[in-house]
């Protein structure tokens, strides 16, 4: 095992110890705060349930799998549907069809249907692209999460444990070539929402990045909800920068594709020290 930080227990409602008493933190100046980092918790008076975080074991394969597979179906209709709020031109495109199907049928109900025909359209290509990137993904690192994540060195793979279940997952994949690690594969189980547990695995990656002196922590995320991004600037990240044409695995770029798929994917990074 070559992740080289403790195990850890942290609560859903976490105070953070200031970053001096992290080993290793005081070798050079943080360029974030720990109070931007880790926002002080309720009251004491506040309702408390213990989650702990600790690193991924062979006999959770098949929790993380499905954590990590029903978080991405929940992109399915996000981005058929909601994510069509952030493409403008995919908006305006969609009217001028609509239009010219009335222009050319004269048929009022094909008109009145066509939006709905579109619609389906998305659905049908959203779930398609989704599914062949689930695919790739059961057939990559959350294929073999100890050779991806637990046997390289600077890299890491958690999961969240609450009342004896696996709840949330997240992983940290270190990158030499920019001393940088990304925060990947984080998602958490529907049902356990709102208990602050993606927060507190968030929290697992920072401490892990500035225990192994990395500059940085990075990640990208194609998340349509905002609650997802408003999570990360909660933690310290800001917006670095932002496609919105994204590409994922496995897509062929077809015309239909470009027609009636596209998501916003967004790149996000927390400087830790002063390069």
């Amino acid at each position: 095992m070559h992740c080289s930080s403790p195990k850890m227990v942290c609560e859903t409602e976490i105070v953070a110890d200031e970053h001096e008493s992290i080993p290793g933190a005081e070798r050079e100046p943080l360029a974030v705060s720990p109070a931007r980092m880790w926002p002080p918790s309720p009251g004491k008076g506040a309702r408390r349930e213990q989650v702990f975080i600790r690193e991924f074991e062979r006999g959770d394969h098949a929790e993380v799998r499905r954590i990590f597979y029903e978080g991405i179906m929940e992109r399915i209709p996000n981005t058929a549907f909601r994510g069509l709020r952030q493409q403008p031109h995919t908006q305006l495109l969609y009217a001028v069809l609509t239009v010219m199907c009335f222009v050319m049928t004269k048929s009022v109900m094909l008109t009145c249907c066509t939006p709905l025909i579109l619609m389906g359209a998305r659905y049908y290509y959203s779930r398609t692209i989704i599914l062949n990137y689930l695919d790739y993904a059961f057939h990559t690192d959350m294929a073999d999460i100890e050779a991806y994540y637990m046997k390289p060195t600077g890299s890491c793979f958690w999961v969240a444990v609450l009342e004896g279940k696996v709840v949330g997952i997240v992983a940290a994949q270190g990158r030499e070539e920019d001393n940088t690690v990304e925060l990947r594969r984080m998602s958490v189980d529907s049902r356990f929402r709102g208990k602050g547990i993606a927060k507190a695995l968030g929290r697992r990656v920072l401490e892990f990045a500035m225990l192994n002196n990395y500059s940085a922590v990075v990640l990208g995320t194609t998340a349509v909800k905002m609650a997802a991004h408003k999570l990360y600037e909660s933690l310290g990240f800001q917006r670095v920068g932002e496609s919105e044409d994204y590409t994922l695995p496995r897509m062929s770029r077809s015309f239909f594709e470009r027609l009636f798929f596209q998501i916003r994917y967004s790149r996000y990074r927390l400087q830790l020290h002063e390069e």
